[in-house]
């Protein structure tokens, strides 16, 4: 194993145990809400072994923590919050779908097409 994949390997396990004595739960107690064994809390929590994904999925969700969190990517429990924003200004797919989107005829949705095709330049922000 790597470098990366050590020190990967030592978050994971501080995480798993922060996260377990942050409810005052034993090893074999936490054990037994994740359906494993104490020895495998053990191992994970002193580096000995990697959890499996379903281990990892459990504290998530048991802990209401991201992933993101688990794997040291982010010191916020809840996780890195993306603001994703798909770049369309020069899609002619989508100014093309939106032309067809809209009837002609009607006021409004000539208001509203231009609208779209004016946030796609970035001009709607």
């Amino acid at each position: 194993m790597g470098t990366k994949g050590v020190l990967l390997m030592k978050i994971i396990a501080e995480r798993l145990r922060v996260l377990r004595d942050s409810i005052k739960l034993s090893q074999a107690k936490i054990a037994v809400l994740a359906g494993t064994t104490q020895a495998s809390i053990n191992r994970y929590e002193n580096e000995v072994g990697a959890p499996p994904l379903k281990v990892l999925l459990w504290y998530a969700d048991y802990f209401d923590v991201s992933m993101d969190y688990i794997f040291g990517r982010t010191d916020k429990p809840q996780g890195k919050l993306y603001d994703f924003k798909p770049k369309i200004e020069d899609n002619d797919d989508m100014k093309q779908f939106i032309e067809i989107c809209f009837d002609p005829n009607s006021p409004m949705s000539g208001k509203l097409k231009d609208t779209l095709l004016q946030m796609m330049k970035g001009g709607g922000k």
